[in-house]
């Protein structure tokens, strides 16, 4: 009987190693990416017309820089500037440093390879900000604190679209009062804070509006479609960072990352003021596919 018993315990003993074995994973080598290369060209409005154009000095005074990481067996990049910690999938980023003056800034690229290994490289950027944001534009943004925005979903053309560089609002279409209120767009709050930071809270029902496709770079999940739109796309709160520039004198909202206001387009997330009072301000922006130029009306929530 010990020895039946005995033999039994051995065949489970085999059992469980076979098993285990049948479940483990390969994810093959571990290699830590290489030669990591950094380059740096500026962004200015060097004739006056509001087109950005590349140069290779340190600019004109907007401060805008464009950077471009590769390596080898890398399969995505962080940059790391100012604290900030960017993901950039492709290591295309653009920046915009708006301390005043002649300035150099840390920047680094951080690397990653399979299994999560990393490898960094640090360089020194050059930039020149001379751009100094009026104190009434400040004041309507943040109130030298924080201040709160919402789409203004009670006004006519409140969202809408138009030609690229159109002057126009919503030229082609403007939605009526209380049109997208099946969206996800209506309960959204965009919080503006003296320190630069930016907050999208979704509302409580954690959902936004956007553009088919291109609302695919949020990382968030479901929706509907709805002709060439998505509503109801499902995406936590965030937070991002806030910028002040005025290409060709267009007093202009830049944002990180992905952070967008309204309805996601993508893009170079960048929101031209084309009209603003105390508490309104009539935003223009034209969408990754370089199709429309769309419009926002927002006031405080």
């Amino acid at each position: 009987m010990k020895n039946i018993k005995y033999i039994l315990g051995i065949f489970l003993t085999l059992a469980i190693m076979t098993g285990c074995q049948e479940d483990d994973l390969t994810i093959g080598d571990l290699v830590a990416p290489t030669n990591i290369e950094i380059s740096v060209t500026y962004l200015d409005d060097t004739n006056g017309d509001g087109v950005a154009e590349e140069t290779a000095a340190p600019g004109l005074g907007s401060g805008v820089v464009k950077l471009s990481a590769t390596a080898s067996n890398a399969s995505s990049f962080h940059y790391v500037i100012q604290n900030v910690t960017r993901l950039q999938t492709n290591g295309a980023l653009e920046h915009t440093f708006t301390t005043l003056g002649n300035n150099t800034y840390a920047v680094t690229v951080i690397a990653y390879g399979t299994g999560g290994i990393s490898t960094s490289k640090t360089i020194e950027v050059q930039a020149l900000a001379l751009y100094e944001a009026p104190a009434d534009l400040k004041e309507m943004l943040h109130a030298n604190s924080s201040r709160t925005w919402k789409i203004a979903s009670d006004s006519p053309k409140h969202f809408g679209l138009g030609p690229v560089n159109g002057s126009i609002q919503a030229e082609w279409y403007g939605a009526g009062p209380g049109e997208k209120a099946h969206t996800g767009m209506y309960d959204d709050r965009y919080t503006f804070n003296v320190d630069g930071t930016f907050t999208h809270d979704v509302g409580p029902d954690g959902t936004v509006f956007g553009r088919e496709v291109l609302i695919n770079e949020l990382g968030g999940s479901g929706g509907e479609a709805e002709g060439a739109d998505v509503i109801q796309y499902v995406l936590d709160s965030y937070t991002e960072n806030w910028t002040l520039t005025a290409p060709g004198g267009a007093e202009t909202i830049s944002l990180t990352g992905t952070a967008f206001m309204g309805y996601y387009i993508g893009g170079d997330h960048k929101y031209r003021i084309h009209m603003r009072s105390a508490n309104e301000m009539i935003l223009t922006s034209t969408d990754g596919n370089g199709s429309f130029n769309w419009w926002f009306t927002l006031i405080p929530a």
